[in-house]
């Protein structure tokens, strides 16, 4: 196995181009542990930690630019307050020492359904920015997954950048796991209220990452977004129900699918409340 160290994007994209078949390695929090389990032995490596044009995020026009190669510790950091939700669900990942390796980027190239960034991306409306010799192209999250670990990058292509809206009103992450820490979610949920707008997404509970579009549609209907008071629990308990009837679930060893949907009720349900206090109060509360 080759171990090529582009110094540049440009010359990591020529490589690229060169070697499709090279997998991309940034934190290496999911590519290792492939490597050291032998679920698969790839022709050569694509060292990205030298590429300095990955590790900077900046803020314009009201969007928040997030180089791909941006950790996890830095997000939390750094973005807490432009983009909380994605803080929150940087919080959930790992250990310390895989946050401060792991990337948003590396997270959207395993594309697993359990990503904990996914359904903030998802909730958000993200853009993920590719790039390959050809050019550039940008895509809508929900575009990006297109089955179990399987993303819509063509085989040159690398991913360069995330494009999430900065300061996009409350908003919220919930995860369960089988414990507090190190642990794969069983569930995931992020919900955004923005401008009349609802962004409400689930993972780990469908085969991709997903919008839960009958949910998001109800409550930007039913909220009173003028009112101050607190939500009935009418209200909660029918929003809870829709992004439950959006998962697709499976039974495994972390969880059944029954169990699953029921979690994700209760996310929704409590992260809409702490989303709609923010909104009605100024006041953010921490999942």
């Amino acid at each position: 196995m080759e171990f090529l160290r582009p110094a540049t994007l440009a010359e990591a994209l020529a490589l690229k181009a060169e070697r499709p078949a090279a997998v991309p390695i940034a934190g290496g929090t999911d590519v290792m542990v492939e490597l050291n389990f032998d679920y698969r032995r790839p022709e050569a490596l694509l060292d990205l930690t030298r590429v300095a044009e990955l590790t900077k995020w900046s803020t314009s026009d009201g969007t928040v630019q997030l180089g791909a190669g941006v950790p996890y510790a830095r997000v939390i950091a750094e973005l807490g307050e432009s983009v909380p939700a994605l803080a929150m669900a940087s919080r959930t990942v790992g250990s310390p020492q895989i946050r401060n390796r792991g990337t948003v980027g590396g997270n959207l190239g395993a594309a697993s359904p359990a990503g904990d960034t996914h359904p903030v991306l998802l909730a958000l409306d993200a853009r993920v920015e590719v790039a390959s010799v050809r050019g550039t192209r940008v895509l809508r999250a929900e575009e990006f997954y297109v089955g179990v670990k399987r993303h819509a990058l063509e085989p040159d292509e690398l991913i360069t950048a995330i494009h999430l809206p900065a300061h996009a009103g409350p908003q919220q992450f919930a995860k369960v796991g089988t414990r507090n820490a190190m642990v794969i979610a069983v569930c995931s949920f992020a919900l955004a209220l923005r401008d009349g707008q609802v962004g409400a997404a689930i993972g780990s509970a469908a085969p991709t990452p997903r919008h839960a579009r009958d949910a998001e549609a109800f409550l930007a209907a039913e909220l009173p977004w003028g009112s101050s008071e607190p939500l009935t629990d009418s209200l909660k308990r029918r929003f809870g129900e829709l992004v439950a009837e959006a998962a697709s679930p499976i039974d495994d060893v972390r969880g059944s699918a029954a169990y699953r949907k029921h979690a994700l009720g209760v996310l929704a349900r409590r992260t809409l409340t702490w989303a709609w206090d923010e909104h009605r109060t100024g006041e953010r509360a921490c999942a």
